[in-house]
């Protein structure tokens, strides 16, 4: 889900907020699902911009900053749309001065949006549980690249993607695509001859992000891959199964 306004032109950030405030209490960032009631999210740096009528936040990523798993289910929550059910602004926002999403809805309605991919969220915590979360819109969406690595299952919805010699934690929903070398969506990690691969040895048929958790439950080692990503959220947006030995 992407509740933001793409302003890349704005340049006037009112007032810096760092990563994690008040000794670790308030984190700004992309949050996940990460099982029944619970988020995870990596501090970012977060810049108040306010110009033209927009209210928001530019934020960048911290260097060697840590995931934080938190439980919301009692915590507030406020939205930036005008209604709690809503998956998108429609052109309607609900925000306080300081940008933060002022329509209070309930810790089941952060199910649903978090459902629907990442929530740019600040989170006020202690311990391990949220107890105040407000959504906000961003200036930009970071982009996305395509490069090729190995994955290994973490939960139905997150993976470990290894390249470079470098690992990093990613998510995925239901809007992720899969594309096989297999036969079926529904068979196992490089079953058979690999009747849908490309002259480069990628998947060529379209598959979705239920056959890929399926196949990744049943994959016993990190299985080699093509994936396109956004690196600055951390989700995953496309898969391609690739014929070779991972």
């Amino acid at each position: 889900m992407r509740l933001l306004a793409c302003a890349a032109a704005l340049a006037m950030g009112v007032f810096a907020v760092p990563a994690s405030a008040q000794a670790g209490k308030v984190v700004y960032g992309y949050a996940w699902s990460d099982g029944n009631g619970h988020l995870r999210i990596v501090p970012k740096s977060a810049t108040f911009v306010r110009k033209d009528g927009f209210l928001g936040y530019r934020l960048k990523t911290v260097t060697g900053a840590k995931e934080a798993r938190l439980d919301y289910t009692h915590a507030s929550y406020g939205r930036v749309t005008v209604a709690c059910d809503l998956k998108e602004t429609e052109g309607q926002v609900a925000l306080d001065a300081k940008g933060l999403g002022r329509t209070a809805c309930k810790p089941g309605d952060l199910d649903a949006a978090l459902g629907r991919g990442p929530v740019p969220l600040r989170v006020e915590y202690q311990g391990s549980g949220a107890v105040k979360i407000n959504e906000f819109l961003v200036t930009e969406w970071p982009g996305s690249r395509t490069t090729r690595g190995t994955i290994k299952r973490v939960n139905d919805t997150t993976v470990l993607f290894a390249s470079g010699g470098k690992q990093v934690k990613l998510g995925y929903t239901y809007a992720t695509s899969f594309h096989r070398t297999t036969a079926r969506c529904r068979d196992g990690w490089l079953a058979g001859e690999p009747v849908n691969a490309d002259e480069h040895g990628l998947g060529k048929k379209s598959c979705t992000s239920a056959d890929l958790t399926k196949a990744l439950r049943a994959a016993k080692h990190p299985v080699l891959v093509t994936i396109d990503y956004t690196p600055g959220v951390g989700g995953v947006n496309e898969v391609w199964e690739v014929f070779g030995d991972a």
